[in-house]
């Protein structure tokens, strides 16, 4: 029985309300407006229910209540009184991370996951370096957000926190403190594509250049190791001529070097407590191949690292927020390889980055893999937010789109993506009860993914952010809406990985 509930004149978020074991204390969320706060009631005023918590205090029918900001403070203090809000681990298990680039999406991705049973273990609390630079969050902000919307929603069912595409051990150390567990190490600026085109001497003369000693190796131990044998994984087998692993340890070979010392560094920091990694190749310019992630996998594994998770660069497009671009038949038969050698090498999963509205290619991963997968959305959730101001307020929707098209060509350029503005339509053409629909047209949709940076952090003449209050504000006032358009969106997302028995 919840007394704090039956109080009159507070709006408590029913989900929320956690009642101590010996019912001497409850904690809960309570809306005024726009705004949230931390409640809690204790029958003691010096219950150590209130330990670790800021706020003002005031006397309720003979308890005495607690309404507190939702500070990072009181975020800390949820995670050590609520254990459950803790990230965790999350192992082998089919996972899904649930990008949240506004801090407000977490209510709608919880009831996704509850409405498709739970059979997938969910990351709430995950951005890129990238995307925190660009809103200008911070990786405490992150965590505490998604603290905040597991507790509104009463989750209780673990959830681990994927600090994403991190490229620096200070990226590491930042997001370490704020208590992440996942570590998705990102070399992509150690990737030589040149590799590719390449001339057989020009490759050799990189050969020599690789970082020998952090790899611990030898290019006549390498070429020991790969050419002759052959490779036997699962029903494929694999070998390696001289030209193919030179290609390979050129094109990998300072990535490998650079994914070993950041595990390292973490492995350090952490006494390997409480962490998993991922090791994510997938914003390069060609697609990995199979002798390609051999390598990885393998060069990894002799310098001792261990992941969970590996993101090779898939054959076809993965571009941002729209289905996946190419031939399934084709991407099928060499993501099954890719699926092959995580469970042979690992086991480890296989991540889809850029997972964002993959639809066509949801079946065949979690066939292919056994449910040894892992997908990453991020920007799908902000176009949610998008979507529920064009249900809303129209006139807003419009000025943004309009601003979207203005920056896209400068936004663009750091993303893989196809979209042209003469394909989408003109702001003067869409009446408002069409609006929603952009969200739906591919050019348009795109446009909209790749300027969320600019649309929250970019000032008018006067100094003031151009949209960014407005958008919260709108969304802090309409949650329901915003929560109701996340879960109906990521049920279809997470239906598909559900299907094991």
């Amino acid at each position: 029985m919840s007394i704090l509930k039956s109080l009159p004149n507070l709006n408590v978020l029913p989900h929320s309300v956690v009642v101590a074991a010996d019912g001497e204390s409850e904690l809960g969320l309570v809306r005024f407006g726009a705004e949230l706060k931390l409640a809690i009631l204790a029958k003691r005023a010096d219950s150590p229910a209130f330990d670790g918590f800021e706020g003002e205090r005031s006397t309720r029918t003979g308890y005495t209540l607690l309404l507190g900001p939702t500070s990072a403070r009181n975020a800390h203090g949820l995670r050590n009184h609520l254990p459950w809000l803790k990230p965790r681990p999350l192992g082998l298990q089919t996972s899904v991370g649930m990008g949240d680039r506004l801090g407000l999406a977490t209510p709608g991705h919880v009831r996704a996951v509850r409405a498709v049973g739970g059979k997938v273990e969910p990351i709430f609390c995950q951005q890129s370096i990238r995307e925190m630079t660009r809103t200008r969050r911070t990786p405490q902000q992150v965590m505490d957000d998604a603290t905040w919307g597991m507790f509104q929603e009463g989750w209780r069912g673990g959830a681990g926190a994927d600090a994403d595409h991190l490229k620096t051990t200070e990226d590491i150390d930042s997001c370490l403190a704020a208590g992440f567990t996942f570590f998705t190490i990102d070399p992509g600026e150690h990737v030589d594509n040149s590799a590719e085109s390449a001339s057989p001497s020009e490759l050799l003369e990189k050969l020599g250049s690789l970082p020998w000693k952090l790899l611990d190796d030898k290019p006549s131990w390498l070429t020991s190791r790969y050419v002759g044998p052959s490779f036997d994984v699962e029903e494929h087998t694999i070998t390696f001529d001289e030209h193919t692993l030179v290609k390979a340890a050129v094109k990998y070979g300072q990535a490998v070097a650079h994914v070993a010392e950041m595990y390292r560094h973490l492995i350090k920091a952490t006494n390997g407590w409480n962490c998993e990694l991922e090791v994510s190749v997938d914003e390069t310019e060609q697609p990995t191949s199979p002798t390609e992630h051999l390598y990885i996998a393998k060069e990894l594994r002799r310098l001792g690292v261990h992941w969970v998770s590996l993101a090779p660069r898939y054959v076809g497009r993965f571009e941002k927020g729209v289905d996946y671009i190419g031939n399934l038949a084709k991407f099928e038969a060499s993501f099954a390889v890719h699926a092959a050698i995580a469970r042979e090498l690992g086991p480890y999963k296989l991540s889809l980055h850029s997972g964002s509205d993959k639809f066509s290619v949801y079946p065949i991963a979690l066939r292919q893999t056994h449910g040894l997968v892992h997908l990453k959305t991020a920007g799908t959730s902000y176009l949610e937010a998008l979507h529920t101001i064009a249900q809303i307020d129209p006139a807003f929707f419009r000025s943004i789109y309009v601003f979207a098209r203005e920056r896209y060509e400068t936004d663009k350029v750091s993303y893989h993506v196809s979209a042209e503005l003469a394909r989408a339509p003109e702001p003067r053409d869409v009446q408002d009860k069409d609006l929603p629909r952009l969200l739906d047209q591919f050019d348009a949709r795109e446009i909209f993914h790749v300027t969320f940076g600019s649309v929250l952090t970019m000032r008018g003449t006067d100094g003031r952010l151009r949209f960014y209050d407005q958008f919260m504000e709108f969304l802090r006032r309409n949650p329901e809406a915003y929560a109701a358009n996340l879960e109906a969106h990521f049920v279809k997302h997470l239906k598909p990985f559900v299907s094991l028995p």
